[in-house]
């Protein structure tokens, strides 16, 4: 891979291939080609609506028109660029742009149409929306899934491994590592859904966001309905009641939901990689891969940590976007502008982390004799199991144990036991034959309750 010279950012040196597809939308590029389609689109329903004394255009013109959005490349960054270094404006230059497209196409008469009652905000809000919208459903959201999907696989390929589960990092009552592994998936989809239903919203209103320069240019026409119907034809949601500014609150919700998301990965990949720590997985070595500098024998766990890294990073942006978004002094400032310029990266990070995750989980091997040779290392965790069937001896009158709980406490706190020391226990107890039958038949890898069963609520999950 050749990495541009010189860059600042990681995700347009080290990691640009695994991002590039974000830069489709989320770039400097992919916002300029938005404004383009967003300036485009109003002239044509000005024109379809009969506004300003102007005709719907011909099917060839509405063609050609949309072909310069569709065509649009570096001929036309580089116009722009020469166009901004005079407006010293973005979105003026990208006006002029689309006038010199009317040109082009010998439409040069509606010149004017161009931009017509509009802020810059009414063209970057919806440009916005749509850039995002696309980036989301059409990359974060497939490697979300993707990832989920990998998850999944592991849970219910091992929904019947047992494991010993650790809480608060001692040895616990046993699970499956699928059941665990399930838990992350169940959480996932969840939040995945929310995040599949968020709300792209947009507004076409003018300076102040009350059409004032559209009432006093055509004083007759329902500009509301107009304005409604436009954004919708974009594909995205009206927003009836902003100042010069759309509020960004489905930015906030949207970012949140993915903080969310990026901070259930981030659990996951701790817990993993903590997983790796104990033996419970192999890393399985790749061909050429070097684990460490220095010592030879190692494979370290970078994916997960990578992962770790660029979640983190990720949260971070999109908290502050949610964050400072939502506020715009009175009708109008521009710290909006500048910090939506940072949505690429805060789903840079986020996609990078996926990568990641996805990658790691092909590049483990579950050691299921490890997870065995842990639960047979650890009766102890029978205790509970004993002393709860002790209660339920006691409440049917079948035992006058009291306080099996103190029982179990002196036999197992702190201790390490055998499945004979268990055994000998049990047969000494004041409980039915049928009770001592169950207690003899359990060990570890038997005492996992209904945890494979619980993989199964996956299937409805999705």
């Amino acid at each position: 891979m050749t990495l541009p010279p010189q860059v600042l950012s990681p995700l347009d040196g080290r990691y640009r291939e695994a991002v590039a597809p974000l830069a489709e939308f989320l770039s400097e590029a992919g916002l300029n080609r938005a404004r383009t389609h967003v300036e485009v689109e109003w002239i044509i329903f000005l024109t379809q609506q009969g506004l300003f004394g102007t005709s719907p255009l011909s099917n060839d013109a509405v063609t050609a028109l949309r072909a310069h959005v569709s065509d649009f490349g570096q001929n036309d960054i580089d116009a722009l660029a020469e166009l901004e270094a005079v407006t010293r404006h973005d979105v003026k230059a990208v006006e002029y742009l689309v006038r010199s497209w009317l040109e082009a196409e010998g439409l040069s008469s509606l010149a004017e149409l161009t931009h017509i009652t509009c802020t810059s905000e009414d063209i970057n809000n919806l440009s916005y929306a749509l850039t995002v919208r696309d980036a989301l459903e059409k990359i974060w959201l497939p490697t979300f899934e993707s990832t989920i999907s990998g998850l999944r696989t592991l849970a219910q390929s091992h929904a019947n491994t047992p494991m010993l589960s650790r809480t608060h990092g001692q040895p616990a009552t046993p699970t499956t590592l699928g059941k665990e592994m399930a838990v992350f998936v169940y959480r996932l989809d969840r939040v995945r859904r929310q995040i599949s239903e968020n709300e792209f919203l947009g507004k076409f209103s003018g300076a102040a966001g009350n059409f004032a320069a559209h009432r006093i240019a055509e004083p007759e026409a329902d500009w509301p309905a107009l304005s409604k119907s436009f954004v919708e034809s974009l594909g995205l949601t009206w927003n009836p009641l902003t100042t010069q500014i759309e509020s960004h609150d489905w930015q906030a919700e949207l970012y949140a939901r993915m903080v969310h998301a990026n901070r259930i990965l981030h659990n996951a990949a701790t817990d993993i990689w903590t997983y790796v720590s104990l033996g419970y997985f192999r890393q399985i070595p790749q061909e050429g891969a070097t684990g460490s500098s220095t010592m030879p024998h190692k494979i370290n766990p970078i994916r997960f940590e990578n992962a770790e890294a660029n979640l983190e990073i990720s949260c971070a942006l999109l908290d502050s976007l949610a964050a400072t978004l939502v506020t715009s002094r009175m009708q109008r400032d521009l710290t909006d502008s500048s910090t939506q310029r940072n949505i690429g990266v805060a789903f840079g990070h986020s996609l990078l982390a996926l990568q990641n995750l996805s990658r790691g989980l092909t590049e483990l091997d579950v050691a299921v004799d490890a997870l065995a040779a842990d639960l047979e290392q650890n009766w102890e965790v029978l205790g509970e199991a004993i002393q709860t069937i002790i209660r339920a001896e006691v409440l049917a009158g079948r035992s006058t144990i009291s306080d099996p709980y103190a029982l179990l406490k002196e036999l197992t706190r702190g201790k390490r036991l055998t499945a004979q020391d268990l055994r000998d226990f049990v047969s000494r107890l004041d409980v039915s034959d049928e009770a001592k039958s169950r207690l003899m038949a359990l060990t570890p890898a038997t005492y996992v309750g209904d945890s494979a069963a619980l993989v199964g609520y996956l299937t409805n999950s999705g």
